[in-house]
């Protein structure tokens, strides 16, 4: 009994790690990072292929399209955006004429509206008003065999939807043929695409989608990685993951276990090679952003305070898995929230939450992502002047807006030396949050620039981010675009850290 309260004491030690190095206090900054973006969380456009065997791969969760029927010349549309019927009286898309896609099966799928509501049966006729779908909510698709844009839509009673006319579409349509003339054949547009980390284990689903994503966390990120990026002089990587990985190793469905297991296998990597690591909770439950990268199924952006306790959880089981690692820099409580749709009450009452969460198991870094739109970049100063050993994340593109579509190489470089250095310098104040340029890269909006020019952009980069206090992250280290990936940036020359 006398040697009880010595074990609990040394139980609690080893549980809440007290050293400096546990709780990485001798955290060297600057760090020069690099993302592990698209390896434990889907981003389609950085590796294509990883779709290429989905069925219907251009037809996943959140793809949006529109119909036009070929007897009306007119399109289908979910009259005043949903809550009441659909029709197909006009001549030109928009919004509401413009549907997302719920993927049930490889061929079935629920309509998605401009307000939410999913298209279904209703007493008079086709309609929108379900918040939920059901079999009533789900058609399938039929595809004429060679030409893949010309649809019907089966419905859950066997029978066909059809135009009966501009005012009345119906699903009681029992012959078939593809001519224009029929009312139940429709032209599909597939006006956008979304290829995250749904559409990926969806699109496979439950019986081939565990060994596909599985071969790709064994293969795209390995140990050989760790000793190349800790060779060329970075010093820790940014990991962005998904909230389903706090429900390892049965996450719900579609989603698939093991990112855990790889998460872990980094954080043995780094400290091999002497590096930290950031972990980035990019994709919210509800979605902060609508993005793929969110782990969005169709592009709405849903989160809000509702969504913050269970946030929490992804964050509190995080710490308490990492936080006694003793290369854990950091750990970011969401990517990109965007602005109007989070809002600052509900981000600053989470990132209050995620912080005390944190506490409970170690003193890492907590980053807080600043809000992507119309928001102030300084909002988050007057919360983060309450806590301790915080940093702002800010990302720096010369991209994703039409003022960089014209810029000519010497200007996308003066931009960055005069307008980003402006907007980095006026966060690091002497008293402020400690800032990171959580993501930046060397591509942008050129089709015509040299080998040269790509040298001294990054080079611009380079030197201005690295006056940011907590210091910067390139995205990312492995991408089949070339300028987006730093390994291939580092073998071939482009970009020199040591």
């Amino acid at each position: 009994m006398v040697y009880l309260p010595f074990l609990l004491i040394f139980n609690l030690i080893s549980y809440f790690p007290s050293s400096s190095h546990a709780q990485n206090a001798d955290l060297i900054l600057p760090l020069k990072a690099v993302n592990l973006g698209n390896w434990l969380v889907t981003e389609g456009w950085m590796k294509p292929s990883r779709f290429d065997g989905i069925i219907n791969k251009d037809l996943l969760d959140g793809t949006q399209v529109q119909f036009r029927s070929t007897k009306l010349n007119k399109y289908l549309c979910a009259e005043n955006g949903g809550g009441t019927v659909v029709v197909a009286n006009r001549p030109s898309p928009s919004g509401w004429e413009t549907f997302r896609l719920w993927r049930v099966s490889e061929s079935c799928f629920n309509l998605r509206v401009f307000n939410k509501q999913f298209v279904g049966l209703g007493n008079q006729g086709v309609q929108a008003v379900s918040d939920t779908p059901t079999d009533t909510e789900t058609f399938e698709i039929v595809r004429k065999d060679d030409d893949r844009n010309r649809v019907r839509f089966k419905a859950s009673n066997g029978l066909f939807l059809q135009a009966q006319s501009e005012t009345l579409v119906t699903a009681d349509y029992a012959e078939s043929s593809w001519d224009d003339s029929d009312p139940s054949v429709f032209i599909m547009t597939i006006v956008n695409t979304i290829q995250g980390e749904f559409q990926i284990t969806n699109g496979y689903g439950p019986d081939k989608a565990p060994q596909v994503m599985q071969d790709h966390w064994n293969s795209y990120i390995t140990e050989e990685d760790f000793n190349f990026m800790s060779a060329n002089g970075l010093s820790a990587v940014r990991i962005p993951v998904g909230w389903w990985i706090a429900q390892d190793p049965t996450p719900p469905k579609p989603f698939v276990g093991g990112s855990s297991i790889a998460l872990d296998n980094a954080f043995t990597w780094a400290e091999k090679y002497g590096m930290e690591v950031i972990i980035d909770l990019h994709a919210v439950k509800a979605s902060q952003n609508g993005d793929e990268h969110s782990g969005a199924r169709d592009g709405f952006l849903e989160w809000g305070d509702s969504n913050i306790d269970e946030t929490v959880a992804v964050i509190e089981f995080l710490a308490a898995r990492y936080g006694v690692r003793p290369n854990l820099a950091a750990i970011a409580l969401m990517n990109e929230p965007r602005a109007p749709g989070v809002t600052l009450d509900a981000l600053t009452k989470y990132y209050k939450a995620g912080y005390d969460a944190i506490r409970k198991y170690t003193n890492a870094y907590v980053i807080l992502s600043a809000r992507l739109g119309p928001a102030d970049p300084k909002e988050l100063f007057s919360l983060a002047s309450t806590m301790n050993r915080v940093a702002i994340d800010v990302h720096y593109y010369n991209l994703f807006s039409d003022s960089f579509t014209g810029m000519t190489v010497q200007q996308n470089i003066d931009f960055v030396n005069n307008q980003r250095a402006s907007d980095l310098g006026s966060l690091t104040s002497a008293n402020g949050p400690l800032v990171l340029v959580g993501e930046w890269t060397a591509e942008f909006a050129r089709n015509d620039a040299s080998m040269e020019d790509y040298q001294r952009f990054a080079k611009a980069q380079l030197d201005v981010y690295g006056r940011a206090t907590f210091g910067w992250a390139y995205w990312a280290y492995n991408c089949d675009r070339n300028h987006w990936s730093l390994k291939w940036m580092i073998e071939n020359n482009f970009i020199q850290l040591k």
